[in-house]
Order: C-alpha cells, then structure tokens, then sequence
C-alpha cells in the first residue's frame, strides 16, 4: 500500500457535475490517476453555489466513487472556483531594492508582488492568486527571476483573481461538510492549463476557451505568463436549453439529442439525416432533420465565440495569440464547434485533452475532464508542507 503522502486529490465543482480525481505520485516523481468520480450536480448556477445541500451530496457522491475505485479515502483536496463573479486584473508594484550591495533577495520579490497586489478591491472580495507576470530591474524588462541580479529598483507585473467572499466560503463549506479538506481554491482556468496547454504555446501566446456547463471560463498567456482571464456566463446548458426550446423536447432528452447528433457547423451535417426527437408532456416523438438541431446549435456557438474573440480585441490581445485557441471543458466536444471557432479566431485552433498524467489515462482523457485532471497537477506542482501530503488515506482493512 502506498505511503499516504503519495496521494493527491482534485474536486472540480462545475455547473453540471461534480468530478474528483485521486493521483498517487509515482517512483518517478509524476503523477497516477487512480480513482476518479463524478456525480450529477443540481446545486449551481453558473458557476455559483445556489443550493448547499445538493453541492454538498454531488461532492459526496463523487468522492465516494474515486475512493473505492482508488483504495483510499479522501481527506484533503484541491478545489476550483470560477464564476461569473469572479474578477481578474493587472497590477504593477514598485520597491527599492533593501540590500547594501543592491542585490535582489527572495524577500524583495516578496516586498514587490505585495505592492503590487496592494490595490483597492471591493469589500466584499478576496484575492485568490497573485500570479508574478515578469519583473524589471532599473528599467529593464522582461525579466524571469531578478534574484541575484543587482539594481536599485525593482518592479513587478502580477496577474490578481478577486473572488466574492461568499462564494469562496460557500465552496469551502460545501467541501467541508462532505468531509473533505480544502487544500487551496484554485482558479478554474489555471488548472485546466495546467492539463491542455505545453509551454511553447504559452510562450508564442495561446487562448484557452473552457466551456463548462452553466459558464465559459477564458485565460490569455503570453511570453510565457499569464496576461487576461474572464468569465463568459454562457455555456453548454444554454446549448441544451436552445434545443429542448425550439424542439419542445424534454431537458435531458435535449442533452443527449445535443451529444449524439447536435454540430455546430450546419454544412457538415448531410440534409436526408432524420432523428427522432421526444416530446414534452408524453406526446409522441417526432422526426426532424438533424440539419434543424444544427441550424439552432450554430448560432449559439458563433455568439459565445464571437464575445471571447470581442473580449480580446477589445484588450488588443487577438494578435497575442499566435498558437491560436484551444477548446477544452464539457462544451468543446461538441462536434463542429472546433471548425465554427477557427472561421472566428482565423487561426489553428484544436481541443484540449489532459495531458502529464499516467494511470487511467483512458478515463480522463476527454476535455470534460480538463479542469479535475490540472486540479491534481497544478498541486503536485505546488505542494508543500503537511497540510497537502495527506490528501487521501488507506482504506481501513475490512477483514
């Protein structure tokens, strides 16, 4: 049985569902899946916790899964938090540098991150990441890690998420009382590059679109480093409701006409195909031209697309982007929605798989499965101390 400071746990608290991934830290120091889990989630809306109870049993359900799958109960786990109030900006800090020889220490890249974070948010938010962007040392840009460089002043660029205080605590509740221990919320987006992206495209410059159920969550990187996050309160669900609309279909029977059927490119989709679709109210089926689920398909992927692609003109970031997009979450499996977002971005754009990971590779290696799986990268990159080595335990012998 492994030691429990191998162990290392994710939970993705989406719109939609639930998914929670056990890893287990290998003799090669890279990380196993060995146990996931997910479960229906009827407790947020749009990436916000409206129902505390049913979060609280989807989060239950899910962990349940991956623990017997994997073996071992959780007990810690790094969690996502998204939404559409969650706020990201840039800042810049300024500080002289302290030491008699001028010298830039570890401390002095502390002083300036936390000038630079030092803005004025509203009441009501906490900061969840100050991510450093690059430094500069008199004046000069550009650089990756100014210690031991010496210079009299230093200056800072970090990328700050904001989130309101009570969705945070409502996150860290729900874990809570479903008996897991909240590691370190940790923005959505960030995971999922974690999973999807390689370090070349964040170096030439890469959006990442993720399409989860209520929300689309959007994060720009740049010379290797974060440059623009946001949230677009659009996301699969809206696909599924235009169908169920339009068709006068049930909600669920709308989903799964929307995954085995739906395209988001109306000319790939041949004119004679026929499906049957379900009625509300027990009326009996109907047939209807599968081009007709495309023709209500499209136009809801050209509008979420085109508002990412406004966002980035906007902020002059749409030339910033020279690896293009990747798609990745629930809605990029959408067939078609890959060839509508290349006609809108005019540029390569490809779906996001999760990738660095060994073990059950084969169940988890689906977009959907993005944010979970960068959740468990993201804190093996990042842990340190007691509080992450004991993520998940040994189950307790039943003999």
């Amino acid at each position: 049985m492994s030691k429990p400071e191998n162990f290392l746990v994710s939970c993705d608290i989406g719109t939609t569902k639930i998914c929670v991934l056990i890893g287990e830290q290998n003799a090669n120091g890279s990380l196993d899946v060995i146990g996931k889990g997910s479960s229906a989630n009827r407790g947020t809306r749009k990436g916000n916790i409206v129902n505390v109870d049913a979060t609280i049993e989807a989060i239950k359900r899910a962990a349940e899964e991956a623990e017997i799958m994997a073996g071992v109960q959780i007990a810690r786990a790094w969690v996502g938090v998204s939404g559409s109030n969650v706020r990201s900006f840039n800042s810049r800090g300024v500080v002289a540098v302290a030491g008699k020889d001028r010298e830039i220490t570890k401390e002095d890249v502390v002083r300036v991150i936390d000038a630079a974070r030092g803005v004025q948010i509203p009441q009501d938010h906490e900061v969840i990441h100050v991510i450093p962007r690059d430094f500069a040392v008199d004046g000069q840009d550009g650089v990756a890690d100014p210690v031991g460089m010496v210079g009299a002043r230093l200056e800072a660029d970090v990328h700050v998420v904001t989130a309101p205080v009570a969705v945070t605590q409502n996150i860290v509740t729900c874990a809570n009382k479903a008996g897991i221990e909240v590691v370190q919320l940790v923005l959505e987006q960030f995971a999922a590059a974690e999973a999807v992206l390689t370090t070349d495209e964040k170096e030439l410059g890469i959006g990442l679109v993720d399409i989860g159920g209520g929300t689309t969550e959007v994060a720009i990187y740049h010379r290797g480093s974060i440059a623009h996050t946001a949230v677009i309160p659009i996301g699969g669900d809206h696909f599924t409701n235009d169908l169920a609309v339009v068709l006068r279909a049930p909600i669920t029977d709308a989903e799964r006409l929307k995954k085995k059927f739906g395209s988001a490119m109306t000319s790939a989709v041949g004119e004679d195909e026929m499906v049957e679709v379900p009625m509300v109210g027990g009326r009996a089926p109907k047939l209807c031209p599968r081009t007709t689920l495309s023709e209500i398909l499209q136009p809801r992927a050209e509008e979420l697309l085109g508002l990412v692609r406004e966002d980035l003109v906007r902020l002059g970031l749409e030339k910033e982007i020279r690896s293009g997009i990747v798609l990745t979450g629930g809605g990029a499996e959408l067939e078609g929605i890959v060839e509508v977002a290349e006609g809108i971005f005019e540029g390569p754009v490809r779906r996001g798989v999760p990738a660095g990971v060994g073990g059950l590779v084969d169940v988890v290696s689906r977009p959907e499965w993005a944010t979970a799986t960068g959740l468990l990268l993201y804190g093996h990159r990042n842990k340190a101390g007691p509080s992450e080595s004991e993520a998940a335990v040994p189950m307790p012998s039943t003999g």
